[in-house]
Order: C-alpha cells, then sequence, then structure tokens
C-alpha cells in the first residue's frame, strides 16, 4: 500500500479527522509527504488547539506558512487558538483604547476572553484557507487539514451554519462583541460550506484504531458529518497489529481484540472504502519514520534484550492509596484524547468506592463512555455526565423561568434569541462543572475530563468567572471561586494521563505549562498502557517497548515526583474485575 486510494485523484482539500489519540497527525503528516513527492506543491494546516506538526517534522511552525526543509514542496501552518483570539481582540479593543474609560475598556477584554472568541477567531483563520479568493493560498495544489479531535472538529464544521442562521435571527447577544464582526464575513462562510461540502473540492477521511470505542466514535463522526452535508470519503484503520505466529499472549490477544473490533465495525462504516495501516516498530516522528507509514511492516528482528524493556514497577494503587488518605475532594483526570482517560478515571472511582467511600464519577468529555468502561457499579458510586446539549437547553430555561417572568411577549422573544448565542453553551457547561466542584467539599469526585483543548477553554471559562467575581465583590468580602478551589492541593488533584510516547508526551507537558500559567499544579502523572510495563516477547512490541524507557524516565525524573505506569492489557479494561486488575499492583517484572 506505498500509495494508499485515498490519495488518488484527489481533490484539492482534505480533511483527517477522528478520536483523539488514533494517528491523525501520523496519517496527515505522511500524506502531505507522499503528496509533494508527486510533484504537487502542499499546505498542511493544523487546527488542533494541541497541535504537534512542528514536532513531528523537528521544526518550528508557528502561524506563518513555513517551508519544510526535508520535503520539496511542503509548507506548514499551525492556526493557534490563543494567538489568534489575541489578534482578534485587539482588532476590537484596540482602536477604542484611549478613546474609553479603563474600566469600559477592561469590560469589553473581560467579553472577549472566553472560548466562544477564541472559537470564532480560530474559525475566521479556518475559513480563509477555503476561500477560493484567497491569493496567499491560491499556489498549492492541496490543503491537508490535521483537524482537532473529534469534539473540536464537529463543532468547527458545524459553525458556519451556526453562524449564518445566528446572523439571520433578531436577537441581542450577550456575546455581541465577539460576533460583532460576523456579518461581514457572511459570504466567506457561505464559501467555505460550499467548499466543505463539494466532494469535487474536499475529501474526508476518518482514522481510527481497530478498538470498539475508536470505531464507534469515528462512526459517531460519520453520522453528525453526514446530517451537516460533510461525504465521507475513506476510513483509515491505523496501527493495526502485523498477524505473526507469535506465541506472546499479549500480541495474541490484541490481534483478536482487534479482529473482533472490525469484524463488528459500526454498519454506517462499512460503505466506506477501508485500509488498514500497520503498526511500526518506531514511532512516527521525523520524516524518515513518516516515509514508511504506507508501507507494510516488515518482520522485525530480535535485537532488543530483555534487560533493556524493563522498567521499574509504579503502580496506579500507589497513588490511589494515597488520595484515599482523604474522604472527599475533586480527582480530575486530564490529557490529550485517546489516552485512556476514561479508564483511568473509573478505575480510580472504583477503587475507591470498593473501600467504602462515596464517590462521583463524571465526565466534561463530549465523546466519553464511562458506562462501557464501568459495566456493573458498586453502590457508593454515582455516575453521571455534563451533556452540553442537555446543560444548554436546562440553562435556557432556567433563565426564561427566572430573568423572563416579567417581560412582554416582544422582551421573552429577544431573550430567547440571545439564548441562542454561541457563548450560552459555554455558561452552562461552565455551571455544570463548578456544582461539581463544589460537591466535592462532601465526598470524592472523580473527573474524566475532555481533550486537552476542551479543558483548557472550561479553565477559561473559570478564570474569567473568578475574575468577574473578584470584581464585583473587591477586596472586603471573602469568597471562594472554583478557580481557587483548583488550585489548593488540598482540595483538588490533577492526574495528567498520558501514555510512554512522544507526542503524547510533548502535549501533556505543554499541558502542565498552561496549568501553571493558571496557578494549578499537577498532582501525579499516569502513564497508561505502557507496553514495556506488560513485558512483551513479540520481537515488534518489544521494539516498541524499548521506545518508552525514555519516556517514563523523564516523566519520573523531570515533570513529577508522583507517577504511575499501567501495561497494557491483554484483557479490554471494562467492568469492576479488569479495573480492580488495572488500579492493583503492576505485574512488572524482570522477564526471565
Amino acid at each position: 500500500m506505498d500509495t494508499p486510494a485515498f490519495l488518488t485523484d484527489t481533490p484539492r482539500f482534505l480533511f483527517f479527522t477522528g478520536k483523539g489519540g488514533v494517528g491523525k497527525t501520523s496519517v496527515a503528516c505522511a500524506s502531505a509527504i507522499a503528496l509533494a513527492r508527486a510533484g504537487d506543491s502542499v499546505l498542511l494546516v493544523s487546527t488542533d488547539p494541541a497541535s504537534n506538526i512542528g514536532h513531528v517534522f523537528g521544526t518550528t511552525i508557528g502561524a506563518s506558512v513555513t517551508a519544510i526543509p526535508a520535503v520539496t514542496g511542503l509548507w506548514a501552518l499551525e492556526i493557534d487558538p490563543h494567538q489568534v483570539a489575541a489578534a482578534y481582540r485587539e482588532r476590537i479593543v484596540g482602536p477604542v483604547r484611549g478613546l474609553l474609560p479603563a474600566a469600559e475598556i477592561d469590560a469589553i477584554t473581560e467579553q472577549l476572553s472566553g472560548s466562544c472568541t477564541t472559537e470564532i477567531a480560530s474559525f475566521n483563520e479556518f475559513t480563509s484557507l477555503l476561500d477560493p479568493a484567497a491569493d496567499q493560498f491560491a499556489q498549492f495544489d492541496h490543503i491537508v487539514f490535521d483537524t482537532a479531535p473529534t469534539g473540536h472538529t464537529i463543532r468547527l464544521l458545524q459553525l458556519p451554519g451556526a453562524w449564518t442562521d445566528y446572523l439571520q435571527g433578531s436577537g441581542d447577544a450577550s456575546c455581541l462583541g465577539p460576533l460583532s464582526g460576523l456579518d461581514a464575513q457572511r459570504e466567506t462562510y457561505a464559501a467555505a460550506v460550499r467548499a466543505l461540502t463539494d466532494p469535487q473540492r474536499t475529501r474526508l477521511i476518518l482514522v481510527a484504531r481497530a478498538q470498539a470505542a475508536a470505531l464507534r466514535e469515528v462512526a459517531r463522526t460519520y453520522d453528525e458529518l453526514t446530517d451537516i452535508g460533510v461525504r465521507a470519503g475513506h476510513l483509515v484503520v491505523n496501527a493495526v497489529l502485523p498477524h505473526t505466529d507469535t506465541e506472546d499472549d499479549l500480541a495474541a490477544a490484541i490481534s483478536r481484540r482487534e479482529s473482533a473490533a472490525l469484524a463488528g465495525m459500526p454498519a454506517s462504516l462499512t460503505q466506506l472504502p477501508c485500509e488498514q495501516i500497520t503498526l511500526k516498530p518506531v514511532e512516527m516522528i521525523g520524516v524518515a519514520a513518516l516515509s514508511t507509514l504506507f508501507t507494510p511492516t516488515t518482520p522485525v528482528a530480535e535485537t532488543t534484550s530483555a534487560g533493556e524493556t524493563f522498567i521499574e514497577p509504579a503502580p496506579l494503587s500507589a497513588l490511589i492509596d494515597e488520595l484515599a488518605l482523604d474522604d472527599h475532594g475533586l480527582i480530575m483526570c486530564m490529557g490529550k484524547g485517546g489516552v485512556g482517560k476514561t479508564t483511568i478515571a473509573a478505575a480510580i472511582a472504583t477503587a475507591l468506592a470498593a473501600r467504602g467511600h462515596h464517590v462521583h464519577l463524571s465526565t466534561t468529555d463530549p465523546a466519553a463512555h464511562l458506562d462501557n468502561a464501568l459495566g456493573e457499579t458498586p453502590t457508593t458510586l454515582q455516575v453521571s455526565r455534563i451533556d452540553p446539549v442537555a446543560a444548554t437547553e436546562q440553562y435556557r430555561q432556567r433563565v426564561l423561568r427566572t430573568r423572563g417572568t416579567d417581560l412582554d411577549e416582544q422582551g421573552r422573544a429577544a431573550l430567547a434569541e440571545d439564548l441562542r448565542s454561541p457563548c450560552t453553551e459555554e455558561v452552562a457547561v461552565f455551571q455544570a462543572f463548578s456544582r461539581l466542584v463544589n460537591e466535592s467539599r462532601r465526598h470524592f469526585v472523580v473527573v474524566d475530563t475532555a481533550p486537552t483543548g476542551h479543558t483548557l477553554l472550561l479553565l477559561d471559562a473559570t478564570g474569567a468567572y473568578h475574575r468577574e467575581i473578584s470584581r464585583n465583590l473587591g477586596t472586603d468580602r471573602s469568597f471562594t471561586t472554583p478557580l481557587m478551589r483548583l488550585q489548593d492541593p488540598t482540595q483538588t488533584k490533577i492526574l495528567v494521563v498520558t501514555s510512554p510516547e512522544s507526542t503524547p508526551l510533548l502535549e501533556s507537558v505543554e499541558l502542565c505549562a498552561d496549568l501553571q500559567r493558571a496557578a494549578i499544579t499537577p498532582w501525579a502523572w499516569v502513564l497508561n498502557n505502557s507496553v514495556a510495563a506488560a513485558c512483551p516477547t513479540d520481537a515488534l512490541l518489544r521494539a516498541r517497548a524499548a521506545t518508552e524507557a525514555a519516556h517514563i524516565e523523564a516523566v519520573a525524573t523531570r515533570y513529577s515526583h508522583r507517577h504511575a505506569v499501567v501495561p497494557m492489557s491483554s484483557r479490554e479494561p471494562v467492568g469492576p474485575e479488569r479495573l480492580a486488575e488495572l488500579s492493583g499492583e503492576a505485574t512488572t517484572r524482570r522477564p526471565g
């Protein structure tokens, strides 16, 4: 499969999307290299808030079109949400700075500090790439998008229609500041929608792993994209373990699990052309490695001795023992999508509940599947999910019942229109999250957060609320905001969940830097799905295990004084028994 079918008769725009952690960036980067080497000029664009294409190519990219020196004909661009949001705010605030009182400038700036502004600013950048009149991108034969994790991607693609509907309304928006420039962009957004829904110009490639959860998620993506008129072109199943005659129990179990997942693929995906990319023995970092992604994996020679893959045990149970010393508190599992936050959160929650603690396990991840991970739950474990759609509707109805009570018909209609604002969901989800934070004063609350970008937007909202309360109450009165609870290590324990691979580790380091800027210090790291900790004997898995040692050592010596290493399991970590195994004593030992 040196030239995959999804790169034949290629239209100008290619979108790679799917659940976080499935290898979208690797597949997108390898595709861009292949197109450039075929003689085309290619622009590779990341719209992911946690973009890592610069790391993959070993060069600094950023917000300007940058040539990739190692590949003739390839350029790259990263849309940094924070940078474009800052520039967007300055375009609005700059012209009135010095003309209005400082208090009004502060109020406008605060209004433009939330995730709504960040998303609008990012979308403005995104649509310019799809505009046929954009001369600065006319030189490129292809524009390849390494999109954000599924939740971000769906929201991004839905925005053109949402803004068009909103602009056609007649309400007075509470987020008028962020939306004030949208009307002038109406035709640009309409052109973006036309490009996205035209199969002659746009091809969508859904990327998944041969795992039931990843295939369910990509099927949901496919359905949602179809509903907004974007037609999927191809399904790519990445990192499939090649079939071998190995006697390794772990390799055999992975093969059985992957075969079962592919055989039970959701019906909607079976109608798509599907290609499998085999797991490679090395990480997909650098042009040399990426150039091998579409070639079949050849048998790996045994070059790694047993001692080279051994790591010291660091069981998750040790962290749980320390957490259980308290009888309440907020425990947040944060990190990149696809690293197993849901599983780790479920394991911690069930372990604490099994010890007699009352535990509330919740998720803020739109793509979470807590029920699938938990199976049967103990009586002391409460499970919930912050559903953005449901939370937003409840918030709308509550506001209409309170603020709308004394309004006339025209006033209620205006209020209802105001509540259609894209910022309403942000407020609604923040309020639901705040209730979880407050609840943790009475018992344990374990939160499985959304992928990193979602989580940081949520913390932005938390910070904005804190600043608003501080300004309104002043320094004379005592108060505690959700952000203050997140900053207090006696009340909140942040667990950074990652996998011992280069890209997830880098994103986790960047997440910690963002948290530190908000005066939030992570409590511990959890390195999940470690091949090295599972002590494989299969040559390919041993080669993968050998790459993990440096990453595990970096976490232990540079990034955290508490960490756990969770072995890759031969069985799906689903249900109480499997979760208990995962949170129990590690089985890491020196082979032989």
